[in-house]
């Protein structure tokens, strides 16, 4: 008997399996192709805008993929740099090769979890409660919970051109029978589609024709306080090009023969990464579209070609590839294809990933919707707390929307639904300002170490740098600069105006020329690192910003402290509009401000919701 059993070994199942195994439960994880344990079926990256952050936040609660993202990166770019610290996100160039060796070596020497290479044919549920599995050759594991994370393998078929196949990614089997299993359990399903693009050899590109990328000249990292080093010269460099005229000519004369347009495929693709025949539909204003050059192991003399996702038949693959500049003579090593897979509706799952008709039973990663790698990390991570949350008898936890982008994530899920693969944006958050790459540590790390996630060194290194954060705020309010003829030559070197009076560098560092490491110019003394410096520039600098969004949530708390009774029947509330009752009874929403943010529900039916509830003293 175990008490989690996760199926899938992708990045939200190698999550979810760490997390049950470290916080000392009994962990089976079946997955079914050892080699391909959090593999990079897609691109070969970690990161990017939001989703950088959520690589962060998934380290600050003691997750894995920081660690795994910096010991196996290739490049490493801070993107966003010189825009506000709202969107500033890192970027790692995976070896995507040793990621998945690395985290396969970090499943196998977990204590207390178990592998397992095998196909899931069925859920045991009896009495609307998860019992364990049942493989296809029969045997039967039971357990308390299961966690189902299967990502594009559930059903999953492969297209290219006017043919599919039933397949997984990287050619591998699909799972077929937990689809029907789970209709017949009531959950509701849909079809997504996904793709990836062709690789070509190295050798077979001419990169004098493109715009060389480096990465960045400091050293970075995704885990906080980590120690790894790496050569910032050894770097790999990526590639910038551009689609030309005879590529979208070769496109729109072939458009009947891709998958997407040919009627092959029935799912829904992703809006935020269309593959290169859908942008030229989409957007036939534009000239050319950018398209990155991108290595995909030290190992390997593969290119992955960003942005050129396609479903075209191998012929037409070759003469796309061929009509980019420096590209002209590319040896093609894999073809593109798009895949097609079943998800359920996450609107069928309560904030905590566990289904609301199923107890103990839990969802993580794409078959909730979601794409992305770091996406299906971190519900892995939330759902596997929460499984052993529940076992404890503790109670779960829940992120909320200012607290994290994943906190954003999973509310949009369970709340709003998706008809599409769902993509991260810093759009998405509301309180962006509050949820940045450089705070995630102070937003979670005591959450992280609360359920035992974070060991103790680690913590005491947060309270460090949380300690410094503070002393170096107190010094910079009482150091005062003085309008001597030595302080104004040091202003004017800085380009910044001329003091007349005396004033706090606290107050001084909120003109946009000054920068925190600056007060070393005015007091030879201080001796913080750059990343002391960093995080108390953005936290003045931005203070009146930040002081607005903390309001607005203090604002949005008044209705998330306003619990909802799931025994409502919401059709006897008078006044309701009818479409708000459906919502509300389907989604079953655990607060006031959950409910108002279901779409179709109205301000006037959450007025309304709010009086009954306080009529009824809820």
């Amino acid at each position: 008997m175990y008490d989690v059993i996760i199926i899938g070994g992708g990045h939200a199942g190698s999550e979810a399996s760490l997390a049950c195994a470290r916080m000392q439960k009994k962990t089976l994880l079946i997955t079914g192709n050892l080699n391909l344990i959090a593999s990079m079926p897609c691109n070969p990256s970690i990161g990017g805008p939001a989703k950088g952050i959520v690589v962060r936040e998934i380290d600050a609660l003691g997750g894995e993929m920081a660690k795994n993202a910096d010991e196996t990166q290739i490049q490493m770019r801070l993107l966003n740099y010189s825009k506000g610290p709202a969107v500033r996100a890192l970027r790692a160039q995976s070896d995507k090769l040793r990621y998945s060796q690395r985290m396969r070596n970090v499943l196998s020497s977990e204590e207390h979890l178990d592998i397992i290479e095998s196909y899931v044919n069925q859920v045991i549920v009896e009495k609307n409660t998860v019992k364990g599995v049942i493989l296809e050759n029969g045997q039967t594991y039971l357990s308390k919970s299961v966690i189902i994370t299967t990502g594009t393998y559930l059903n999953s078929k492969v297209l290219i051109g006017h043919t599919q196949k039933s397949l997984g990614p990287d050619q591998q089997k699909p799972s077929l029978g937990l689809s029907p299993q789970l209709k017949a359990l009531g959950f509701s399903l849909m079809r997504l589609k996904t793709g990836t693009p062709p690789r070509v050899h190295s050798g077979s590109i001419d990169f004098t024709k493109t715009e060389r990328h480096d990465g960045d000249q400091h050293i970075r990292h995704f885990e906080f306080y980590s120690s790894h080093a790496y050569s910032i010269k050894k770097q790999y460099p990526c590639y910038l090009t551009y689609t030309s005229p005879k590529t979208h000519q070769i496109i729109k004369e072939n458009l009947n023969k891709s998958a997407m347009y040919s009627g092959v495929i029935e799912g829904i693709g992703p809006r935020y990464c269309p593959s290169i025949e859908d942008k030229l539909v989409r957007f036939q204003d534009k000239e050319r579209h950018q398209i990155f050059l991108e290595p995909e192991s030290e190992n390997s003399s593969d290119i992955y070609i960003q942005g050129f996702s396609t479903s075209m038949p191998h012929e037409i693959q070759e003469e796309m590839v061929r009509s980019l500049p420096g590209l002209e003579c590319a040896v093609i090593t894999k073809y593109a294809y798009a895949i097609e897979y079943d998800a359920i509706d996450s609107r069928q799952l309560w904030p905590t990933l566990e289904a609301k008709n199923i107890e103990n039973l839990y969802f993580a990663g794409q078959i909730n919707g979601t794409s992305g790698y770091e996406e299906a990390a971190s519900q892995g991570l939330i759902a596997g707390i929460n499984a052993v949350l529940k076992l404890n008898n503790q109670p779960p936890l829940i992120l909320k929307r200012n607290e994290a982008y994943i906190g954003v994530l999973i509310d949009d899920l369970v709340t709003k639904g998706t008809l599409e693969p769902y993509r991260l944006l810093t759009s998405r958050a509301e309180y962006r300002l509050l949820l940045r790459h450089d705070n995630a540590d102070e937003r979670l790390m005591h959450i992280g170490y609360g359920i035992g996630l974070v060991h103790r060194e680690k913590y005491n290194k947060y309270l460090q740098k949380k300690k410094l954060v503070n002393d170096l705020k107190v010094l910079m309010s009482s150091y005062y600069i003085f309008p001597t003829i030595k302080s104004n030559q040091i202003l004017a070197t800085l380009s910044s105006s001329q003091l007349q009076d005396k004033q706090s560098f606290y107050n001084l560092l909120k003109r946009p020329e000054i920068e925190a490491k600056h007060l070393e110019l005015f007091n030879t003394d201080v001796n913080y690192d750059k990343d002391i410096f960093e995080q108390v520039e953005i936290d003045i600098k931005y203070e009146g910003y930040i002081n607005k969004a903390k309001k607005q949530v203090e604002k949005m708390m008044r209705q998330e402290h306003i619990k909802i009774d799931q025994s409502i029947d919401y059709k006897t509330i008078n006044n309701l509009a009818t479409e708000a009752k459906e919502k509300l009874d389907r989604i079953k929403p655990l607060t006031l401000g959950q409910a108002a943010r279901i779409s179709g529900v109205n301000p006037s039916d959450i007025a309304i919701l709010n009086a009954y509830l306080k009529r009824n003293n809820q």
